[in-house]
């Protein structure tokens, strides 16, 4: 066989399709986000980014930065080791005591990601409990789904926050069956939020464990940043909440929290977790500065939903179609992976924003996008030149506009 023809030939219809992903070379500037560098082929330009999941920009925060200094003078670069061999260190510890405590719940457990804190989780509960069912949701991330394949359980896929469906479906089991009940609190790519309590409600009516991923909620939505469940008074009827440090919080990792005897289960049986070189101490500083900070401050919280409500009422006063929620998250549709592609050029190019064109296979195809992510350091000229020039491009390119 000819490999290396072979993967040429698949990259060639990528790119035919417009589905060929090309990375931006940005450089992020600790005290300036949301300006950045982009190192394209004309050399450093200074770019606003508009794309970023550092919601809350704690990435570049002080109390972040400087934990981070700090352990990283105090325990070196790296873990040293799994958290088996050498790798645990003081500040994982105090890491995991701290989300457990923003959840509500007994322990919680560290990953390296959260795609790595889902895969594992999923995988080592649904294929370690005796003829488990897994029920998720149909539009649940991939690292979820990953997690469920791998583990080899039966899965049953639910309509998308359909309580009804979810029902239906589990009414169809013997009342002894082990089941976990798999969904997000809220999606990150249209934005939408999940029936929570409906979907709960059920699963105890069945007798199925909820693990629930608030990856995209995390630091966002509560008093406290645990959550749309925090936010709704639900995380006491959450079996396991997955989340990441990665976004909100601004730095890397992911976690689940739920009780003690569950969380050393997977500690103890999850080859994810198990098998892999923790993460180095000052990274684990730096995420528990963040969640401290977040836990005690809800400044950043609500500039950062009223930056979201600026963006959205100017999209919407100048007819820029986009998908309605009741999140951060503003997905402008354009629904052609050709064109989604060549407007993010454009935008780059001409004014300086960069929105990465989200397409197929992120999400369905005719559903492509731009993925428009406000934050707290955005000011209000960030957003008058976002508006200008999404107008301008949607008139160059003729495209239809939303009627109020």
């Amino acid at each position: 066989m000819d490999y290396q023809g072979f993967f040429k030939d698949r990259l060639a219809a990528l790119r035919r399709e417009g589905n060929y992903r090309v990375f931006a070379d940005i450089e992020r500037r600790a005290g300036a986000f949301p300006a950045a560098l982009n190192h394209g082929a004309l050399g450093p330009k200074d770019v606003t980014v508009w794309c970023s999941n550092d919601y809350l920009g704690m990435g570049q925060h002080p109390k972040v930065l400087a934990a981070m200094r700090t352990a990283l003078d105090a325990s070196g670069a790296g873990a040293g080791g799994t958290r088996n061999i050498s790798g645990t260190n003081h500040h994982h510890v105090l890491l995991e005591a701290e989300l457990a405590e923003l959840h509500g719940k007994e322990a919680a457990l560290v990953f390296t990601s959260g795609y790595v804190a889902n895969w594992t989780s999923l995988g080592t509960l649904a294929g370690r409990l005796p003829d488990c069912v897994v029920f998720s949701d149909a539009l649940n991330h991939a690292s979820m789904i990953e997690g469920i394949r791998h583990s080899r359980a039966e899965r049953r896929i639910f309509r998308h926050n359909d309580a009804a469906d979810l029902d239906r479906q589990m009414k169809e089991l013997p009342a002894g069956t082990p089941k976990i009940v798999a969904f997000e609190s809220l999606y990150s790519m249209d934005g939408d939020v999940a029936p929570i309590a409906e979907l709960i409600a059920v699963a105890e009516r069945h007798g199925a464990l909820t693990y629930v991923d608030e990856v995209h909620a995390v630091g966002l939505y509560g008093p406290r940043g645990g959550g749309i469940a925090e936010r709704e008074g639900l995380m006491s009827r959450i079996d396991v909440i997955n989340g990441t440090l990665a976004k909100a919080f601004g730095v890397i990792g992911g976690y689940i929290a739920g009780s003690a005897a569950l969380i050393d289960f997977v500690r103890s049986f999850g080859s994810g977790f198990i098998f892999t070189t923790a993460l180095p101490p000052h990274v684990a500083a730096g995420a528990l500065a963040s969640v401290r900070h977040l836990k005690a401050s809800d400044e950043e919280r609500a500039l950062h939903q009223a930056r979201v409500r600026e963006v959205r009422t100017r999209l919407r006063d100048i007819g820029i179609p986009m998908i309605e929620n009741a999140s951060h998250i503003v997905p402008v549709m354009v629904k052609d992976p050709v064109k989604c592609k060549w407007i993010s050029d454009w935008l780059m190019a001409n004014h300086g924003i960069y929105v990465q064109p989200i397409n197929y296979p992120t999400v369905p195809k005719g559903t492509e996008r731009l993925r428009i992510t406000p934050s707290p350091a955005h000011s209000a000229a960030d957003i008058d030149r976002l508006a200008r020039a999404l107008s301008e491009i949607w008139s160059q390119c003729a495209l239809a506009r939303q009627v109020a």
